[in-house]
C-alpha cells in the first residue's frame, strides 16, 4: 500500500479544533496555548482549542481557567470519564466542532506553526496528514536515546507489518478531516496506543493521506507521562487488531464512495 500521489477534490475546510490531552500540566500548558492562539491568528484560521484536563492532581484546571481571558477560542473541560491518554483525546474528539481537527501535546514539544502547515495541506484535500519527526526536514531535540531507540524499533515494525511508507506511526501530533475520525470509530486504545489506532485506521480503512516534517522537542518541565513498560502489549494488541481488520474484513469498515 501506498501513499496517494495527489489528494482528491474536496470541499475547503472552514473551522479547526484542536485537540490536547493534559495532565499535570500546569508548567507548560499556559505557554503552549498562548503560542498555538497567537500562530492560529496570525494566519487568519478560525478555531477552537480543546483542552482536556485528564485528572490533573496539580493546578492545571487554575491555569486553564485564568487562560480564557487571554486565549478566547480556549474551551477548556474536564474529562469526567475514565482517565488515560486514550480516553482524554475520544473525549475532546467527541466534542470538537470543527470540520478538521489536530491532536498536540500539552508540554510544547510540537511546534505550533506545524500545526498551520497541517491546515494548508488539509485544505489541498487530503483526509489526513501524518507528520513525521524522522524524513528530510523533521528533527528532534533532546529525545533520549533509550526511547528514540525504542521508537525506531516499533516504527520499523510497523512499516513492515502494513506495507506503507509511514516511519512515524507512533507520533501523537497528526491532523485529519472530522469525517475520518468518525469514520474511525470506535476507539479502542484507552492509553497512548490510540497515536498508532488512528493513523492506522484511517490507512486500513482507505482515506487518503500525505506525510510532513515536523519537529519535535523533549519536554522542558514536567515528567512524561508515557510508561514504556506498560506501553508494548498495548501496542501490539492495536497494531495486531488493524492488520486483522485490513486482511480479515473484507472491506466492511473502509471509507465509503
Amino acid at each position: 500500500m501506498k501513499a496517494p500521489k495527489h489528494p482528491p477534490s474536496q470541499e475547503p475546510l472552514h473551522f479547526l479544533s484542536v485537540v490536547i490531552p493534559a495532565r499535570d500540566e500546569d508548567g507548560r500548558i499556559g505557554a503552549t496555548l498562548e503560542h498555538l492562539y497567537v500562530e492560529l491568528r496570525l494566519h487568519r484560521i478560525e478555531h477552537e482549542i480543546v483542552v482536556v484536563d485528564d485528572g490533573s492532581s496539580d493546578s492545571t484546571w487554575k491555569v486553564l481557567e485564568a487562560a480564557k481571558c487571554r486565549v478566547p477560542t480556549l474551551r477548556a473541560v474536564q474529562n469526567t470519564d475514565e482517565h488515560g491518554f486514550g480516553k482524554a483525546i475520544t473525549f475532546g474528539l467527541d466534542r470538537i466542532q470543527g470540520d478538521a481537527v489536530v491532536i498536540m501535546m500539552a508540554d510544547e514539544s510540537d511546534d505550533c506553526r506545524d500545526v498551520v502547515r497541517y491546515w494548508e495541506l488539509l485544505n489541498e484535500g487530503w483526509d489526513a496528514v501524518f507528520g513525521s519527526r524522522f524524513i528530510k526536514g523533521g528533527g528532534v531535540i533532546d529525545y533520549p536515546a533509550h526511547k528514540l531507540f525504542i521508537n525506531r524499533m516499533a516504527n520499523f515494525f510497523l512499516r513492515l507489518l502494513f506495507h506503507v511508507p509511514l516511519n512515524d506511526f507512533t507520533n501523537a501530533f497528526k491532523a485529519y478531516r472530522a469525517k475520518v475520525i468518525e469514520g474511525c470509530r470506535p476507539f479502542l486504545s484507552p492509553h497512548f496506543n490510540l497515536t498508532i489506532e488512528i493513523p492506522l485506521k484511517t490507512i486500513v480503512r482507505g482515506y487518503s493521506w500525505t506525510v510532513m516534517p515536523i519537529t519535535w522537542r523533549n519536554r522542558r518541565s514536567g515528567i512524561s507521562k508515557l510508561k514504556i513498560r506498560e506501553m508494548g502489549s498495548r501496542y501490539l494488541f492495536i497494531a495486531l487488531y488493524c492488520w486483522l481488520e485490513k486482511y480479515f474484513a473484507r472491506g466492511d469498515y473502509r471509507k465509503q464512495p
